[in-house]
């Protein structure tokens, strides 16, 4: 039985629009599914419920992603097992691609991801740029990170069961399985919804510039890594000088970020969460 574990806080504009994609799958009848209402203080864990009994809502006082995660996986009954943020859409039929490669005892797969749709239609022009860029780098192309949705195998879960608490659980994730271990499935498909303003794009990249020092401090000397660097975008203006506009823009969020995000890298403040709501209106 595949397990789909859904972290939740405060999702309660989102959390139904998940669940319906999910639920509309008559195949995912015999899926389980555990939302996890962690430390909220909205109708989430009530509109979760009214979908009805094939989805489970676990509540715990603590507002923690990896608590949630963790409280999922105590109460979830099966493997390949998702992980599936609840800003996020994605069908039965994704669940059932991302799945298959997990059962195949030959394959050495232990972790997949979607592909990322990311609908820019409603954003200002400079996150538009942004992200023409960003969904260009060859980490962000490659890894398991920034797509909402993880699948792992029993032995995949084991591995990242043991990570500790990390702001960028989704990166530590990825860079927990070396590249033959992980797989993206061009079959599979996850809507993220991006930000939509630049404050709040840069909201996400100041969060984003500090989970991952806190990764690298966590991984010490020993550390992969999923920074751009600048042989990246020479590369890709080479390949694509089109995009120079966005580059500029890229780069400037990435100033941006960093500046913001030096005070608290410098006092280890890991756990203030710059949370983005445009990306939430529904």
């Amino acid at each position: 039985m595949t397990s789909i574990v859904i972290p939740a806080h405060n999702e309660a504009r989102v959390i139904g629009r998940l669940l319906d994609s999910l639920l509309a799958d008559s195949a995912t009848d015999e899926t389980d599914i555990v939302v996890v209402c962690n430390g909220c203080t909205d109708d989430t864990a009530r509109i979760a419920a009214a979908r009805g009994p094939r989805v489970r809502v676990v509540e715990i006082p603590v507002p923690s992603k990896h608590a949630a995660l963790r409280a999922g996986d105590d109460h979830a009954r099966g493997f390949p097992r998702l992980y599936v943020d609840a800003d996020v859409v994605i069908t039965g039929a994704d669940v059932r691609a991302l799945t298959g490669p997990l059962t195949d005892d030959t394959s050495g797969i232990l972790a997949t991801a979607p592909e990322r749709q990311i609908p820019l239609a409603a954003c200002a022009w400079r996150v538009r740029a942004y992200y023409q860029v960003w969904q260009r780098l060859p980490a962000v192309r490659e890894g398991l990170f920034g797509r909402g949705v993880i699948a792992v195998s029993k032995a995949g879960q084991a591995r990242i069961a043991a990570l500790p608490p990390l702001m960028a659980d989704d990166l530590a994730a990825s860079l927990a399985f070396a590249p033959e271990e992980r797989l993206v499935v061009r079959a599979a498909s996850a809507v993220i919804q991006p930000p939509r303003t630049w404050p709040d794009l840069i909201k996400r990249r100041v969060r984003a510039a500090v989970s991952t020092a806190q990764v690298e401090q966590h991984q010490g000397a020993h550390r992969a890594s999923a920074r751009t660097g600048k042989a990246d975008l020479t590369a890709m203006l080479r390949r694509e000088p089109r995009l120079l506009a966005g580059v500029v823009v890229f780069v400037a969020a990435a100033v941006a970020a960093r500046r913001r995000a030096g005070k608290a890298i410098r006092a280890q403040d890991f756990g203030t969460w710059l949370r983005d709501e445009s990306s939430r209106q529904v």
